[in-house]
């Protein structure tokens, strides 16, 4: 059978066995949800009072939006957001907009106006975050973050725009999160408006540094007893904010869902809407599973490619083949993530985080673990040169791997949550 699937902004196609293969998570299609279906979950918020009667007549309003990483239908939300806020009674001049890149790279102007539409762009002040602002100050203290405390010994800083306005409005999307469980919600917050060492501390919680490996609870789907997502909530319960509106999407990005209300209760709600949704059991794993992260902006660069195989890993058995299909138009994501690969295996890349933890150091140990587990191919545009640093071999086809073998396809492997079913006499 012809298959063809997202490969960043493009398709890639390829031809497999349909007896032996089979499709796991089919691309959403689903009919996005009109303006009118948008603004009746606006009126019917979860657990909180209507916006109109949160945000006052002459309050300042800070609305903070993802980056350009995330996939969230951020421009038809924020769209009609501003316009009700105004009908309401807020001038343009006291709404501001933010994007929360944690540790990402500056969104760039174009994709500013695709984010919040050419509309918004041009009438609603934006505001950049820079998580590095104080670590290229020396340790100084920076203007622009302010200090609630400490976690994990270390301070917990934040934007300091989340407390300059009457009011914060978190807008994002929800899927699965290799260790944070989902995104969307807190993570607007932290680590999207936090330092880099606020960012690094909570982060650092993922990762069992007694067992040199992922801490327990820690995973996709997982909230309840998760340290990370734990430590995201305490921190953005610091600056408290007002009302939050998330969203599910299609495989176009349009918004199919919508969860608005107080910014924990209706973040959860989304979560156990979008995992019984993207939940897919198994009877086995195969040999082969070919994975596409879903194209752009899932694949945009490796440290967000590698995501897809989490899912990938669960349907593969030990030893098998993954095909990972990411195009990585922007390549790395971090010009510094290729140091870790020099470490032997992931043992020792593990050491090296306990002896000097950063945040894409432990993107690099769950590449360079799962590299060593399984035989992973990569359709990219990364450099060859880079991928065999990763322990992946770069290839434009793989027809010859699919002979004799079974497997599964992801189209849409960023979303998935793949659970294997018990065996008979197993709980």
């Amino acid at each position: 059978m012809h298959f063809s699937v997202r490969y960043g902004n493009s398709q890639f196609s390829f031809d497999a066995p349909e007896e032996d293969f089979e499709v796991l998570g089919r691309v959403s299609e689903a009919n996005p949800l009109s303006d009118a279906q948008i603004g009746a979950s606006l009126d019917q918020p979860i657990g909180s009072p209507a916006l109109e009667e949160i945000v006052g007549p002459g309050e300042s309003v800070l609305i903070v939006v993802p980056d350009a990483t995330r996939s969230t239908a951020c421009d038809s939300i924020v769209n009609l957001l501003v316009r009700r806020l105004i009908a309401n009674g807020t001038a343009p001049y006291e709404i501001s907009i933010i994007f929360a890149t944690g540790i990402h790279r500056r969104v760039t102007p174009e994709e500013k106006r695709k984010l919040l539409t050419p509309f918004i762009f041009q009438r609603i002040k934006t505001l950049d975050h820079n998580a590095r602002d104080l670590m290229q100050l020396a340790g100084f203290d920076s203007d622009k973050f302010v200090s609630f405390g400490e976690i994990g010994n270390e301070p917990v800083e934040l934007n300091r725009a989340l407390v300059d306005n009457d009011h914060i409005i978190l807008v994002g999307g929800i899927a699965f999160h290799y260790f944070a469980g989902f995104t969307g919600g807190r993570k607007l917050v932290c680590p999207g408006l936090a330092s880099a060492r606020t960012i690094a501390a909570t982060h650092r919680l993922a990762f069992d540094f007694d067992k040199l490996t992922r801490r327990e609870g820690v995973g996709p789907g997982l909230l309840d007893r998760n340290p990370v997502h734990e430590a995201f909530l305490e921190v953005a319960s610091n600056v408290t904010p007002s009302f939050a509106i998330n969203t599910i999407v299609n495989d176009h990005g349009e918004a199919i869902a919508v969860f608005c209300g107080d910014w924990k209760e209706s973040h959860r709600t989304g979560c156990e809407t979008f995992a019984a949704d993207h939940t897919v059991s198994i009877n086995e794993r195969r040999d082969v599973v070919i994975a596409s992260c879903g194209g752009s902006p899932f694949d945009l660069n490796m440290i967000q490619a590698h995501k897809t195989l989490e899912a990938a890993s669960r349907a593969c058995r030990d030893g098998g083949t993954i095909v990972l299909i990411a195009e990585c138009a922007e390549g790395l994501g971090r010009p510094d993530f290729l140091k870790w690969f020099n470490a032997a295996n992931s043992m020792r890349l593990a050491e090296l985080l306990r002896d000097g933890y950063e945040v894409n150091g432990q993107t690099a140990w769950s590449l360079l673990e799962k590299a060593e587990r399984f035989d992973i191919r990569i359709v990219t545009l990364l450099d060859e040169s880079e991928t065999s640093a990763m322990r992946l071999k770069k290839v434009g086809s793989f027809d010859e791997l699919l002979v004799g073998k079974n497997g599964y396809i992801l189209p849409s492997g960023g979303k998935l949550f793949i659970a294997e079913k018990p065996q008979a006499g197993q709980q």
